[in-house]
């Protein structure tokens, strides 16, 4: 097989096969008779978590609803459909997820493995509405994980670990409509005293920085409207010191707003106003490498301030940081577990030496703070830190022994930040 490349550019995959299977059956056979295995998803990971020395499974054509229960609310899917293609039919029926990412190009088996997240402060990451997963084990036979049967909170945030996820069954709510408005240049002095005040101030809030000045370059704010309201409440023209953007506005300075969900207070659907990139235009800046740092709310200002003192290290490097909160959950592999988080996300220009340089300073200054890195991106963490920071592992290592006691499914990056 010709080795194929993750989508930002920067990993090269080692598998030495790649299936594409179009039934459940043949996803099976694959595992069954393989030696090693890992699902590849929508390769929006920057490192090797997805990785294989054997057989990668590419569940691309396994992207169907199979059901939609509206007494429970809940929705059945199979693991590979991507969240634009899953919510453009709930959006249809009446429906929405809570949250979103950034991009709605990934896929919901993978977002959900990795503990990826929206914003929000009541807002747990995306794996916190997954109510049950059919999963094919290293046999190739099938296992259930339910919350009913009190086994989910280890099997959600996986890493790819357990098996092949095939089916996922996710609590759903009523279709909501969100505007959403942008503001320029935030005084970084203003989150001292105001960063709960500014993170509450709406359903979905986003800072973005370049770390260049004093001043937070954006702040996104995505408001849900109440029910039967068509229209958004005027904006105020400042945001805690912050200036009413005049027009669209890309994350990334000097980018054109166009490929960006709308703007201006513009009421839409939930599914095209929460997600910062629209599901038919490249998302972000394209070629890039990206980084996040989790760390408790409780000390987000001091952790900003620790990463301000090194910013003239960051700064030349970056396209954009953005700054989110995500609620508390009890996954045991989430990087909010029992702990209210803020995330510090970094998306780097494509100049890895230069950046593998400045990780190990912005783990120095976020260490204080217990900061736990988001398992689909870059960093340099030693392995018994990032370890020290999961009181879960150990549970979650005998878990992965009881679904691959062999370790069809592990690889490097389980091995060095796993173990067991």
């Amino acid at each position: 097989m010709k080795q194929s490349l993750n989508w930002a550019g920067n990993y090269k995959y080692s598998a030495s096969a790649l299936h594409t299977p179009v039934i459940v059956e043949q996803v099976q056979e694959i595992v069954a008779s393989s030696k090693k295995v890992k699902v590849l998803g929508t390769r929006h990971s920057f490192n090797h978590i997805a990785d294989t020395t054997e057989d990668h499974i590419s569940l691309q054509h396994l992207n169907q609803v199979i059901a939609l229960d509206p007494v429970r609310h809940q929705v059945t899917v199979q693991a590979g459909i991507r969240y634009g293609e899953l919510c453009e039919y709930l959006y249809q029926h009446g429906y929405a997820l809570h949250n979103l990412a950034s991009l709605p190009h990934i896929s919901v088996s993978g977002a959900c493995a990795t503990a990826t997240h929206g914003s929000g402060d009541r807002n747990g990451n995306l794996a916190t509405i997954v109510d049950g997963m059919e999963i094919v084990l290293w046999n190739g036979e099938k296992a259930v994980f339910s919350a009913d049967k009190q086994n989910l909170a280890g099997a959600v945030v996986g890493l790819g670990g357990l098996g092949v996820v095939i089916q996922m069954t996710l609590n759903i709510i009523p279709s909501f409509e969100v505007s959403q408005y942008v503001y320029d240049d935030l005084p970084f002095a203003q989150l001292e005293r105001h960063l709960d005040d500014i993170f509450s101030s709406a359903y979905s809030v986003s800072l973005f920085t370049d770390w260049k000045s004093e001043n937070v370059n954006q702040v996104w704010v995505k408001s849900k409207l109440p029910d039967g309201v068509s229209a958004g409440t005027a904006p105020a023209p400042e945001f805690y010191g912050a200036r009413l953007a005049a027009s669209p506005r890309h994350p990334v300075p000097g980018y054109s707003g166009e490929n960006c969900s709308e703007q201006m207070g513009v009421p839409g659907p939930w599914h095209e106003r929460l997600p910062h990139f629209r599901m038919a235009f490249t998302p972000s800046a394209g070629e890039e490498l990206q980084s996040e740092y989790f760390v408790p709310r409780q000390a987000a200002y001091q952790a900003l301030q620790a990463l301000h003192a090194i910013r003239e290290h960051i700064a030349p490097l970056l396209y954009v940081s953005e700054i989110r909160t995500i609620a508390k959950d009890e996954l045991w592999m989430s990087p909010n577990y029992l702990q209210d988080s803020v995330a510090v996300h970094f998306t780097w220009r494509p100049q890895w030496e230069a950046v593998r340089s400045v990780l190990p300073l912005i783990e120095k200054q976020l260490e204080p703070y217990g900061a736990r890195p988001h398992w689909g991106k870059l960093f340099t963490m030693e392995p018994s830190r990032l370890k020290a920071g999961y009181e879960k592992l150990p549970d979650f290592q005998q878990l992965l022994r009881q679904c691959d006691p062999h370790g069809k499914f592990r690889n490097a990056f389980l091995d060095t930040y796993i173990g067991d």
